[in-house]
């Protein structure tokens, strides 16, 4: 079915910017069905699976119907879990944050009874819960349903598989009969049809049927990664496969905008394809893909619509997509006409959850793969050199050339020592040299780099390990030391791996915070014997034994027994049980 704009539902302005917000586009294809029959206060059965928007297509039409001013229950919620009544709240409260305060309670076992009871007190219109716990709160006199308007049954049908038959019966029999009841299930079996029956008035069957993955020759793997490090992910993803035509995808248009920004700063060739654009500028991007004059294209979902581009060899979900079928669509755009291709999602925190409902929806095995390391990247573009060099000689003239490389032969150098040099210089030339840092007082074998945050911003050794580990795969084994101070941290990083460590986290997040990174500079010896000097004297007027200067010691004026404590410790947690604890 044609899927409608929110905008065309007939729903308040402040709901529509919530969506926005959130990332929707447009409605799916059960928010379609059903959002205008409820509004309409029919009485519907929906059949929708998890992950194809069904919260919403009862939220947005429940939240319209709520009366704000009034502090009485009037709506109830039951669902199977715990999990899915937190969940349906938090998506109720982003649906409802512009409107005037609505009150919604997730009651369910497991948490403090008082702490629901004095939240029901204050007054709710609106509870999620389990019906076990409902019961619970209606025997001991806490809830009164006596004013409830509408009455929801999410995943009735799990609900009936764990038996709560009979105790989704007896809360209903406190329920007004003049209510709207909303049942929404995975599958219509017998059982649910009679519980539609008894309870509902001539209600409204809306069906959205389950789409299977039909694209059985795409590789599918997801990476968990945090969401500050999905471009670096994505950079090193596209180094190391070179895809000729690869399309991304992203839930919303600043997203997409941002995203384009950036790859365009790293010097990929791409664009973005988004709502906002015009006819004429979607236009231009789209020949621009299938001429292949850009690489990598950023789009929405809804703006990829309709894209039917031959040779994209992979897909990429930025985002992982709000309505699961968004998923088919997505990865359906490569592995065609024969070819295997590629679909990588980047997963971050609770997207983990949403990745689950995808595979379940449509029956198909997503693989975790392991984040590749700097290393992995710099090893296969030293690999794409060599056969560059093995096509240009096996191609190209060269004579001139060779007639060189034969006069150094006849003065008696090596024909290898010669290529290696030449190599060298070639190798130079494309940036593999590492990078020259100069004196940064680090120990020998490593580069000493600066951090702007330190203790004060909660910053410990375990810390800038396992950030160093998300960002660059660099182990804490292979890392030097680490000194830790007030508002500061030094580092010290193996001078192989040091440019690759600067060019990726010259400024970057460490526990959400900004930190800013440069390799360390040289102390000023002058400026450090005029210290100890002007120090000494002061405690000689003072009457103190002055401290004999430590030169291993960082000339900070910081005490450093912390530093060394914390070191020590946390040097033998990273010796032991780092590689088990993080990765």
């Amino acid at each position: 079915m044609e899927k409608l704009k929110f905008k065309d539902l007939n729903i308040s302005p402040e709901i529509q910017k919530a969506v926005a917000d959130m990332g929707f586009e447009e409605a799916s294809p059960i928010q379609s069905l059903a959002i205008p029959q409820i509004l309409a206060h029919k009485d519907v059965t929906g059949q929708a699976q998890t992950g194809t928007g069904k919260t919403a297509a009862f939220g947005i039409p429940l939240l319209e119907n709520i009366d704000s001013e009034d502090n009485n229950l009037q709506a109830i919620i039951l669902c199977p879990t715990r999990e899915l009544a937190i969940q349906v709240a938090e998506e109720l409260r982003k649906l409802s944050v512009y409107l005037p305060k609505i009150d919604v309670l997730p009651v369910y076992g497991g948490q403090p009874i008082d702490r629901q009871i004095k939240a029901l007190q204050k007054g709710v219109q609106i509870i999620i819960g389990t019906p076990g716990r409902v019961m619970d709160h209606i025997d001991r006199g806490t809830l009164s349903l006596n004013n409830i308007k509408t009455v929801i049954l999410d995943e009735a049908d799990e609900m009936l598989d764990m038996g709560f038959r009979e105790d989704i019966e007896y809360i209903l029999e406190d329920i007004p009969y003049e209510r709207q009841f909303l049942l929404f299930s995975a599958t219509l079996p017998q059982e649910i049809l009679q519980l539609a029956q008894r309870y509902q008035t001539n209600p409204e069957i809306v069906k959205v049927t389950k789409h299977e993955l039909t694209t059985p020759d795409v590789e599918q793997k997801y990476f968990e990664v945090k969401e500050d490090m999905k471009l670096e992910l994505l950079s090193r993803l596209l180094d190391l496969h070179d895809f000729d035509l690869s399309l991304v995808f992203c839930n919303t248009k600043r997203k997409v905008d941002k995203l384009v920004s950036h790859l365009q700063i790293r010097g990929y060739l791409a664009d973005g394809l988004h709502g906002d654009l015009t006819q004429n500028q979607r236009d231009r991007v789209m020949s621009k893909f299938k001429k292949g004059n850009i690489e990598i294209l950023v789009a929405t979902d809804v703006a990829a619509r309709g894209i039917d581009v031959g040779g994209v060899e992979a897909v990429f979900n930025f985002d992982i997509p709000n309505d699961n079928e968004y998923y088919v669509h997505r990865i359906g755009r490569t592995g065609r006409a024969g070819k295997t291709g590629k679909a990588y999602s980047f997963v971050s925190g609770r997207e983990i959850y949403q990745l689950r409902d995808i595979q379940r929806y449509a029956k198909t095995k997503i693989e975790q793969a392991p984040i590749p390391a700097l290393s992995d990247v710099e090893e296969v573009k030293k690999d794409n050199f060599i056969e560059e060099l093995k096509e240009k000689i096996n191609t190209e003239d060269i004579s001139k050339e060779t007639y060189i490389i034969e006069k150094l032969v006849e003065e008696d150098y090596n024909s290898i020592d010669i290529a290696a040099t030449l190599l060298k210089g070639v190798i130079d030339d494309k940036r593999y040299k590492e990078e020259e840092f100069g004196d940064t007082e680090a120990h020998e074998g490593f580069v000493r780099f600066f951090m702007s945050v330190g203790r004060k911003q909660n910053i410990t050794i375990s810390v800038i390990l396992n950030s160093i580990y998300e960002k660059t795969g660099l182990t804490g084994h292979q890392i030097g030391n680490i000194d830790i101070f007030d508002n500061f941290s030094f580092v010290e990083i193996p001078k192989a791996n040091a440019s690759d460590f600067y060019r990726f986290m010259g400024d970057t997040y460490i526990e959400n915070k900004r930190a800013h990174i440069e390799p360390a500079r040289p102390r000023d010896k002058s400026k450090k014997n005029n210290t100890r000097n002007n120090n000494r004297n002061f405690n000689k007027k003072r009457g103190r034994k002055s401290k004999k200067f430590n030169p291993h010691r960082n000339d900070y004026h910081q005490k450093d027994s912390y530093r060394k404590d914390t070191y020590r410790k946390e040097s033998k947690f990273r010796k032991d049980n780092y590689g088990n604890e993080s990765y």
